[in-house]
């Protein structure tokens, strides 16, 4: 890497990270390398140090590197995560013991190291989503994951407290299958999904729960499962790092359209009280706890 060359449109910092972005894909600078710090840059390119922390910013909101306090700025690769929705979310998996959470990692080894779970109520777009009165209760499961280290992920699940209270789903460990195969223990088995995703950047709070640098941005995810009545049975919202995230396909089987439009519609309607869910008066609302 030499000094760029004058005369170009091109921003003298623009180039020198262009240089150190080479370098990374080159693979000169491995993975938890420490990139050249400012006084380095400002001798080899004989620009100002404004310049040269341009140049090591630019490559930190392209999550690229990240800063540590006291140490410098190193490269950070990070082998993405590939989100495969149908494989995800399929009843061959979770109906089989399997983990949705961990479809996508492949041989790498997915964790949970922050859980809280707590009860309260629905607001009016929950409400509207799940299908029963704006202030009903609901369990909420709140998760952080974590792959290589690295936190990736943040899911928070809202589902209806009468109908899972009492069961492992309000237990830290949910058991093989998870909360889908609790649900169908149930009876209450999702048979469709329909999942949003908005991109945006973070917040302060939810950067430093993910630990990202600023400039990275995130995509925020609302999945909605229903059963083969369309019966709305949980809501999950998820705040994925976009630098580690890829998506191979996020179109899921769904029973009709008819039963899923209502759920979906956001709650801003005004005048609308959402209809309470429907369900089997026949089926108890609790299951034996699945040991």
């Amino acid at each position: 890497m030499g000094a760029p060359e004058a005369g170009s449109g091109t921003p003298l910092y623009a180039r020198i990270a262009a240089d150190l972005r080479s370098a990374i894909r080159r693979s000169d600078l491995a993975d938890g390398d420490r990139l050249p710090g400012e006084n380095a840059l400002m001798e080899r390119y004989g620009v100002a140090r404004m310049t040269a922390r341009q140049a090591l910013a630019t490559l930190r909101y392209e999550g690229l590197a990240v800063s540590r306090k006291g140490s410098g700025v190193f490269v950070r690769l990070f082998k993405p995560i590939r989100r495969h929705g149908s494989k995800r979310l399929a009843r061959s998996l979770w109906g089989e013991g399997g983990n949705i959470w961990g479809a996508g990692f492949e041989d790498r080894a997915v964790t949970v190291d922050r859980m809280v779970i707590d009860r309260v109520e629905a607001d009016g777009e929950l409400a509207e989503q799940l299908r029963v009165p704006e202030g009903s209760p609901l369990l909420r499961r709140s998760r952080r994951y974590v792959v290589d280290d690295r936190p990736v992920q943040l899911a928070t699940s809202y589902l209806p407290l009468d109908l899972v209270e009492g069961t492992r789903i309000t237990e830290p460990d949910t058991g093989a299958g998870g909360v889908f195969a609790r649900l169908a223990e149930l009876g209450h088995a999702p048979a469709g999904f329909s999942e949003t995703l908005t991109a945006r950047m973070p917040t302060p709070e939810e950067a430093a729960e993910l630990g990202i640098p600023p400039g990275t941005p995130v995509v925020e995810s609302t999945r909605l499962a229903v059963t083969a009545e369309g019966c709305a049975v949980e809501v999950t919202r998820m705040l994925l790092d976009a630098s580690c995230h890829a998506a191979r396909s996020l179109r899921h089987a769904a029973p009709r359209a008819q039963d899923l439009a209502p759920a979906l519609a956001p709650a801003r309607r005004a005048g609308r009280t959402p209809q309470p869910r429907r369900r089997d008066a026949t089926r108890p609302a609790t299951a034996p706890r699945h040991l």
